[in-house]
């Protein structure tokens, strides 16, 4: 590992330790980045975070106890100017957007080559933002489309739960003729052909988690 005073101090964010073992080996290659924490969880991160100052955090966002999202949104509240890259496997746009809300510099998919990695790294540490070409075409899809309201976020995650319009509108004291109302908006939206297919885009988008 390079000690260097001019090494990028990296925090590596995982719930598995094989893959934070993995960035462990690559960032110890670099001559320009050391590893000088890692973390298994969201909690884990902001200690470790507060512990170390990292120039570079590489976040994972689903992680048990605290996501990465929730993590991120932390740091920056403490730490304004945390400069951190998202490294994990979803993709969904919705998922993306909230992350660089949240303050991420970088999104990069987990399957990236190591080099794109490595690069990510330098030019996030010297000011720049990047997202992976698969992020950005996800991104570039659903420009300009309609948001799915908080209300109908929920009712879509309900569906996606098995749920029918009633047993919905019983579960959030709302009729089923608003359930129903929300459904439509939500296939068109989503441009769905009907519920099952509006659950499956609410997934692979990272419109909700189940």
């Amino acid at each position: 590992m390079n000690t260097g005073t001019k090494s990028i101090r990296i925090l590596a964010v995982d719930d598995h330790p094989t893959f934070r073992l993995g960035i462990a080996g690559l960032v110890a290659a670099q001559s320009d980045m050391c590893l000088v924490a890692e973390a298994a969880n969201g909690q884990e991160a902001i200690q470790q975070f507060r512990a170390h100052l990292p120039d570079i955090t590489l976040m994972d966002l689903q992680m048990p106890e605290m996501n990465g999202l929730d993590a991120m949104i932390a740091i920056r509240a403490e730490f304004p100017d945390a400069r951190m890259i998202v490294l994990t496997t979803y993709m969904g746009d919705v998922q993306v957007v909230r992350a660089l809300k949240a303050g991420a510099r970088g999104y990069l998919l987990k399957n990236s080559l190591h080099k794109e990695l490595t690069d990510t790294i330098r030019a996030v540490h010297a000011g720049r933002k990047v997202l992976s070409s698969e992020v950005s075409c996800q991104l570039a899809e659903h420009a300009g489309e309609d948001a799915l309201t908080p209300a109908e976020i929920r009712v879509l995650r309900l569906i996606a739960e098995g749920y029918a319009n009633k047993e919905i509108g019983a579960q959030l004291a709302i009729s089923e003729e608003t359930i129903k109302s929300q459904v439509r908006s939500i296939l068109s939206k989503l441009s769905a052909n009907d519920r099952t297919h509006a659950a499956l885009i609410g997934l692979r988008r990272g419109i909700f988690e189940l």
